[in-house]
């Protein structure tokens, strides 16, 4: 959430900034609100000053054996003008934080301006594309011949864009993600296991309520949401906290499934594993200082590619255009690999710094050297996304026989096998 008082003394900056996202936030109708409600508190204190003159004047006269009967009733009627301005104000507070609750992140000035994706710029290749001699089958034709992805029956159990794993192919899942823990907690992150059940106001904590409701899972009568990616109970597990500086930063990771009722755009990437309602994700999670946000950045970034290095997955880092940025996003950097099966880039992680925006909206702050209290920077990337990058493994990896070579670095985890079919 923005800061009303930075809204309040920069407005044209913060429509430049919404304006650059594409956002048609009122910031005219907020700035009114705010104006209003800082005017009922000052006549609330000027209330609250006269009630106090009176209630001295009442002990005075009273004192002095006089009626104060006047005085009483002109005291009343203060308390009740309090009471009405009151309800006035909590009326106007709410209206207030339910639109600024709609105001997205301001994008940083070096991202790039543009309406969609077709603005985001590369700003690195890592790896070679690999060259084969044969015809790479996609990843679901090649998964379904070798026995270990079945979509026909994800769809008996569960309807379109599910999969089931099976044999090697499950193991080689878990691979995938034991493999990532183990590298990133040997990096100094702390590994969290945390529910994927989470309340509304969590996912308001990280940005997700209330403007993408309708892409979520959810239970209305408990209150509950199945969570879309770790980033939002690991980052709301300070939420309402005071760190201190010492405490800072915090690097965390955790692997869950993860749920999206809107898993993308109708008719894109439909086939196989690209989009699905529910994937197995490691996530990657930086609490810090302000001054440490830029640093923190480009270690995060160093660390979702890291896996990708170590799989010998070809990619590229892509920055996103101040459109395609998240709601909470003020800038993105995405990791998109090469998938051989379909010969195109395609995303698996998405690297973001948020400034304080999602710590206003937990809470979440830091006590700093000189003991004054701020509010935390967050930032959270994929480290990574399991089934797009399981795909890539099956494509990037096939060989002409029709088998799949594991990955050096995944064979350990795989009791040894280096090969499936």
């Amino acid at each position: 959430m923005l800061d009303m008082r930075f809204i309040r003394e920069n407005p044209e900056t913060v429509k430049a900034g919404l304006a650059r996202k594409y956002d048609k936030s009122d910031i005219d109708r907020i700035l009114k609100l705010d104006e209003d409600r800082r005017e009922i508190i000052r006549q609330v204190e000027q209330l609250k000053k006269q009630r106090n003159e009176t209630s001295a004047e009442i002990a005075k006269k009273k004192k002095a054996g006089e009626s104060a009967d006047e005085a009483i009733a002109a005291m009343r009627k203060v308390g009740e003008d309090i009471a009405e301005l009151d309800g006035k104000l909590r009326e106007l507070e709410n209206d207030l934080q339910d639109k600024l609750s709609w105001v997205p992140n301001l994008p940083h000035d070096d991202v790039p301006v543009g309406k969609d994706e077709s603005a985001n710029e590369v700003i690195r290749e890592w790896g070679e594309k690999p060259v084969r001699e044969f015809e790479v089958l996609p990843h679901w034709e090649i998964g379904e011949k070798l026995g270990i992805i079945d979509f026909k029956a994800a769809a008996r159990l569960s309807g379109s864009m599910f999969y089931v794993l099976k044999g090697l192919g499950a193991r080689l899942e878990r691979a995938m993600y034991n493999y990532m823990l183990d590298m990133h907690t040997a990096d100094g992150y702390i590994e969290c296991a945390t529910p994927v059940l989470v309340n509304s106001d969590t996912m308001f904590g990280t940005g997700q309520l209330p403007k993408l409701d309708d892409d979520m899972y959810k239970m209305d009568e408990d209150d509950l949401y199945l969570i879309p990616t770790a980033e939002v109970p690991v980052t709301n597990l300070h939420k309402g906290e005071i760190l201190d500086h010492s405490d800072l930063p915090l690097h965390m990771v955790a692997y869950t499934p993860c749920f999206r009722r809107e898993a993308g755009a109708a008719g894109k990437d439909t086939r196989g594993m690209t989009r699905v309602h529910q994937f197995g994700k490691v996530e990657l999670v930086h609490i810090c200082r302000p001054e440490e946000a830029t640093d923190e950045f480009d270690k995060l970034l160093a660390q979702a590619e890291k896996v990708l290095q170590g799989l010998k997955i070809p990619y590229r880092v892509m920055a996103l255009a101040t459109g395609d940025l998240s709601f909470a996003s003020a800038k993105t950097y995405d990791l998109e690999l090469y998938s051989a099966g379909v010969d195109r880039y395609v995303e698996v992680s998405s690297v973001s710094t948020f400034d304080d925006f999602q710590a206003r909206r937990m809470n979440t702050r830091f006590r700093d050297e000189e003991r004054k209290v701020r509010f935390v920077h967050t930032l959270n990337g994929s480290g990574q996304a399991l089934a797009r990058l399981y795909a890539a493994i099956l494509e990037n990896y096939q060989n002409a026989d029709g088998t799949v070579t594991i990955p050096e670095v995944l064979r350990p985890y795989m009791g040894g096998t280096d090969k499936i079919g």
